[in-house]
């Protein structure tokens, strides 16, 4: 028997609730695995607050984040055996104790990674990692605007930025999170609770602008971060945690100097099991040499996963917020 969280209605956190279930048994090509750490991330609210549609079935497990040990293995399944730690990420189905998953979700984790840190980077280090390596791919020298830096994504994409020498301005909401931004490695902070940040960007940029914005936050900052672009500049769109840019307009681009942007995810980027390896393994080769160290900030129980939420959404967490199981 296992515990897990579920929703049957899209209401956000008061919609969670704890159950329990037996054991899954896995099907042919996966996994079975007991979980002990599970990460959080703003695509659990969005996925529990009706932005995305529920299963046929009405009952919805989130999660998308996690680390623990093979229990058992399906049938045909290669390159994994019982015992085996692994992680995996942007796999729906985490908030439980206990879950079956195909085994080409998941990557073996190295030693020094333990599986709190693998629950903490997996989802946002690889975020991080296609953001600057794939999406923007990035050169030292240029520069960038980061929104949320003081989030999960954010602080490692600070450090990320810092060691492939890239000047970076973070944005954040108080002067805790700036602190926070600043001593990840972002080169200059900006609190946007305290005026527009487009006059703070373009002072600290001598009014040329940066060349590629990174947007988690949407609708609170979709206009000023396409001003703030240089010529040809690239938007990068990740998320929405204030909501989706309600004003987009494709002509937005052409006026703001002829602009590219992208609606990236991580699934489009680790399609194939090569992608996945590839990926992981970056990130965990930039976690293992210490250039980049996760911040776990935040630490509930899995039956506390509603308090979990609340805080994220009030955005009082900063870092990584890590959901811990029994097992």
């Amino acid at each position: 028997m296992g515990k897990f969280i579920c929703i049957e209605t899209p209401n956000g956190a008061d919609a969670l609730q704890l159950r329990e279930r037996k054991t899954p048994l896995p099907g042919p090509g996966e996994l079975l695995l007991k979980q002990t750490k599970i990460g959080l991330n703003f695509i659990d609210i969005y996925q529990t607050t009706g932005l995305y549609p529920l299963p046929d079935n009405g009952i919805l497990i989130p999660g998308n984040e996690a680390a623990g040990m093979v229990l058992s293995c399906g049938e045909g399944v290669k390159g994994f055996k019982k015992g085996d730690r692994v992680g995996y990420p942007f796999t729906i189905g985490a908030f439980a104790e206990e879950r079956t998953i195909s085994a080409d979700k998941v990557v073996h984790l190295p030693n020094q990674i333990t599986d709190e840190i693998a629950a903490g980077s997996l989802l946002k280090g690889m975020t991080v990692e296609y953001l600057i390596n794939r999406s923007a791919k990035l050169q030292q020298g240029q520069k960038v605007l980061f929104h949320a830096a003081a989030g999960g994504v954010g602080l490692i994409a600070g450090q990320w930025l810092k060691a492939i020498g890239v000047e970076s301005i973070g944005t954040a909401g108080s002067h805790k999170k700036l602190e926070l931004a600043k001593f990840a490695g972002f080169s200059h902070v900006i609190n946007y609770n305290e005026g527009d940040f487009f006059d703070n960007v373009m002072d600290i940029t001598n009014g040329k602008g940066v060349d590629v914005v990174f947007d988690s936050v949407g609708k609170d900052t979709y206009i000023s971060s396409l001003k703030v672009l240089k010529k040809f500049g690239m938007f990068i769109s990740f998320g929405q945690s204030s909501g989706l840019p309600s004003e987009f307009k494709l002509s937005d681009l052409q006026t703001n100097g002829s602009l590219f942007a992208q609606r990236p995810s991580l699934g489009n980027y680790i399609e194939t099991r090569q992608e996945l390896e590839e990926v992981s393994g970056n990130l965990f080769q930039m976690i293992q040499s210490g250039k980049i160290k996760i911040d776990i900030n935040q630490r509930f129980d899995l039956a506390d996963t509603a308090e979990a939420f609340r805080a994220l959404m009030t955005r009082k967490t900063t870092g990584a917020t890590i959901i811990q199981t029994s097992k």
